[in-house]
């Protein structure tokens, strides 16, 4: 059955990641229509980003509203919520396996899976792919123009930016950018680690890995197709990646300037970064100010990075962007009207962002603290002891 506001309303939601895919998927489930602009010519969720944990109360609750659920408890990895911590000497500090059962916890899975389970599932004449927001022009009367790169131009009643940090949505409701968070990481691959580097792949286990000390840390996180994505990070100003004369475009160069970086870390640690193949992206890590909120216009609104976009230190980017989608999508289908839906749902968002946000802060300046292991151990067991886990 088509819902009322599909037949009369065009919804289009700027970027195909898995916050605008959930949403567009949701919508649908209820008989809403809408499209999805996406920039890239085609999916490339494979290469973004490398293993996501999944958490009950937010990803998952959108996935079991999409009708994904037992297809996503297929597909995930309870043994990836292992989970060790280091500091540069090798010493551990904590050591956690997964428990291996599957209710409720924060299972991990493959961003490009997740996007494909989201994407086999939604109208393939939905997602536009190679259309690049060039400007959105509001029109006034809670319309919006959208101009694309490509010259096709579109007329909407409601748009959603899914479109991350650097949002071409976002300037119709705030000034606000995107800020520098102080964070430069390094993302580099180890391919194949159980054959290629056993040694390595006994090291981080099943899960994620962190190696602390110094406001620096090496970062290690095994993906489900057997890599394991590495992320070498340190606190730096914004213009190191211009002024460092590193050449990440020359990998076997790059890996042993970075090396030179973390030249007193155990030899096993450095491992990280001299079995690593292929392509090294560089990346500053970016957050919109904590608690951050606009004033409401008219057929307009954000979710996910967009809207609240932090570093990657409460394991909730993804989380929250499904939340979002979920949370808009009910909205829409609660509300015969745009604007009623919108103003249900923004509010509702800043609430549970905004103390998501501030645990992403506080967790990324301890995380490159002095003693950060340490403290780091010291936070998980007070977490653990106010939840009564041992």
């Amino acid at each position: 059955m088509t819902h009322t506001l599909s037949a009369q309303k065009r919804i289009a939601i700027i970027g195909a990641g898995p916050g605008g895919m959930a949403l567009a998927l949701i919508l649908q489930k209820h008989g809403i229509q809408s499209v999805v602009y996406e920039r890239e010519l085609q999916n490339s969720n494979r290469q973004r980003g490398g293993s996501l944990d999944i958490h009950e109360e937010s990803g998952q609750r959108a996935l079991r509203e999409a009708g994904l659920y037992e297809k996503f408890k297929e597909i995930i990895r309870l043994e990836g919520e292992d989970f060790r911590v280091l500091d540069k000497t090798g010493k551990i500090y904590i050591d956690e396996d997964a428990e291996m059962d599957s209710s409720g916890g924060r299972p991990e899975i493959d961003r490009g899976d997740l996007c494909d389970l989201l994407m086999n599932a939604l109208d393939p004449d939905c997602i536009r792919y190679g259309y690049k927001l060039e400007r959105a022009v509001s029109l006034g009367d809670g319309r919006t123009e959208l101009h694309f790169e490509n010259g096709e131009v579109d007329t909407v009643d409601m748009l959603v930016g899914a479109d991350g940090a650097f949002s071409k949505v976002r300037p119709l409701l705030s000034d606000a950018r995107a800020e520098y968070s102080g964070l430069t990481m390094i993302e580099l691959n180890v391919l194949n680690a159980a054959q290629s580097h056993p040694d390595l792949a006994a090291l981080n286990k099943r899960g994620k890995l962190f190696a602390l000390s110094d406001s620096k840390g090496i970062l290690g996180q095994l993906n489900g197709d057997g890599r394991i994505k590495v992320y070498a990070s340190f606190e730096a100003e914004q213009n190191w990646l211009d002024n460092c004369g590193i050449p990440f475009e020359r990998p076997e160069e790059a890996k042993q300037r970075l090396l030179e970086l973390f030249e007193d870390w155990d030899d096993s640690l450095k491992n990280y970064i001299r079995y690593a193949d292929g392509a090294i992206l560089p990346r500053r890590i970016y957050m919109l100010p904590v608690g951050f909120t606009w004033k409401h216009q008219p057929g307009v609104t954000l979710i996910g990075d967009a809207a609240h976009v932090m570093s990657p230190f409460a394991g909730e980017g993804v989380n929250l962007a499904m939340l979002d989608a979920l949370e808009l999508a009910l909205a829409l289908v609660e509300h015969d009207d745009i604007n009623a839906a919108i103003q249900a749902y923004e509010p509702k968002m800043y609430q549970y962002t905004s103390e998501k946000a501030k645990e992403s802060d506080d967790n990324l300046k301890l995380t490159f603290s002095d003693g950060a292991a340490q403290k780091l151990t010291d936070l998980m067991n007070r977490i653990y002891e106010e939840h009564g886990v041992h």
